[in-house]
């Protein structure tokens, strides 16, 4: 009876230490490293979404402005902050991708059409607003590539062998990847 304890105890410490050895830290690691560097890209699309209330006040104020672009701005914000996003499901993913890309299009239309207005890009608090609009588009870039970054570090980790077979076992699944939008690879045209 002693001996088929200790040959239980002795196979539990085996199993144990293969465990130990076989990933399962490194890919919780990892897959925590994704959902933290997640928060970051929503951290710096929040950043966005915050000023852009503050952009559109001053451009109504300093300028006779065209209705239409601001109420594209305004919905398109709107929108972007209304969807809900899970960085594990490529379909919630492709939503908020393409909610992010139709604010970025309406900003953009928005400072096409600021040009037309010498008063408005003379307006300090425009100028300012401008830059820390800049600079937050930065900033959502290199947080999408960091993200990018570590969920491919993720991704390569679980589907190497013999990880392979532990993610399997643990539930560790493919994470999909920020993706450039559809169209992105042709030259915008801007005309004034």
């Amino acid at each position: 009876m002693k001996t088929a304890s200790i040959s239980k105890i002795f196979l539990l410490l085996i199993f144990a230490s293969f465990l130990s050895s076989c990933g399962y830290n490194k890919m919780v690691g990892l897959d925590e490293q994704v959902s933290s560097q997640w928060a970051n890209v929503e951290n710096v699309y929040q950043r966005r979404a915050d000023l852009i209330p503050n952009l559109v006040n001053t451009v109504k104020g300093a300028a006779d402005f065209e209705r239409g672009t601001l109420q594209d701005v305004i919905e398109a914000r709107s929108k972007a902050t209304q969807v809900n996003v899970n960085p594990n499901d490529p379909q919630s993913l492709e939503q908020f991708q393409q909610a992010q890309g139709k604010l970025s299009s309406a900003l953009s239309r928005l400072m096409v059409v600021v040009e037309r207005y010498p008063e408005l890009k003379a307006n300090q608090n425009f100028l300012e607003l401008q830059a820390q609009l800049e600079g937050t588009e930065n900033r959502i870039a290199v947080e999408r590539r960091k993200f990018n970054e570590v969920t491919q570090s993720y991704n390569s980790t679980i589907r190497k062998f013999p990880n392979v077979i532990y993610a399997g076992w643990f539930g560790f699944e493919k994470k999909p990847y920020f993706e450039a939008d559809q169209g992105a690879d042709e030259v915008p045209n801007v005309e004034f």
